[in-house]
């Protein structure tokens, strides 16, 4: 069987037992370097960096380095998983949420420099498939569908940017989309699980910092774990 491609950002997976095991490889190609952990059936990817100290933000991930390291490991199927704002007040903080599509004004990335490849942007309606089983296995509620909003970053978004976005997406994020076109462009199947860390900014009355997003997104982790776990076992990992 193919290996599992993963990948995860402020919602850290490291504490994983099976992503523990793994070993760290530095992997080169024609887009650059990226660290891959690796082990049998599984390639884990931390989108922001394997050192906390050297944090990459995210509009300086090479998105093309990373699919494409999955791609020559042999990868086919990948799961990210994403922190994200909620765009709407039913979605609270602490919900999980698998989109079925995205929204990306600035275009994003691609693996095409001397040549036009127009793709018609998807998110994998299998691995979504996989991803709510898996939660319904666990008994964890996971909404079904979605609008992701990417955003560039690195700064978050202004009250009026977040009263637009919220009459066409439910979440916003920055890093999602990125990945989903570059991994289509490369022929694999992607999906994400969305962890919802915090209202967007201006959805409610709370000050919105990037301390109490990652405090959010710790709080959402075992449930996210125990979704990935079940995954695995399903594929007989």
């Amino acid at each position: 069987m193919e290996p599992l491609g993963i990948l995860s950002g402020t919602l850290s997976l490291k504490g994983m037992e099976k992503i523990k095991k793994l070993e760290m490889r530095s992997l080169e190609n024609e887009f650059g370097r990226s660290i891959v952990y690796l082990g049998e059936g599984l390639a884990f990817i931390p989108r922001h960096g394997h050192d906390p100290h050297r944090y990459i933000p995210p509009h300086l991930i090479n998105h093309q380095a990373n699919m494409k390291a999955l791609k020559d490991i042999g990868v086919k199927e990948v799961i990210a998983v994403n922190s994200t704002g909620s765009l709407k007040k039913m979605l609270k903080p602490g919900m999980l949420l698998v989109p079925d599509d995205y929204i990306m004004p600035a275009g994003g990335p691609t693996i095409y420099k001397d040549r036009a490849v127009h793709i018609t942007p998807r998110l994998s309606g299998e691995v979504r498939r996989k991803l709510l089983e898996a939660a319904q296995d666990c008994g964890i509620d996971v909404q079904d569908g979605g609008i992701y909003w990417q955003t560039k970053g690195p700064r978050l978004e202004t009250k009026a940017e977040i009263a637009m976005m919220t009459q066409f997406a439910d979440v916003v994020g920055m890093t999602m989309a990125s990945e989903a076109v570059i991994a289509q462009e490369l022929d694999l199947e992607y999906a994400s699980l969305c962890s919802v860390d915090n209202y967007a900014h201006g959805i409610d009355d709370s000050e919105l910092t990037l301390e109490r997003i990652v405090l959010h997104a710790e709080r959402n982790t075992e449930a996210v774990e125990k979704i990935m776990k079940r995954y695995m076992e399903r594929r007989g990992q």
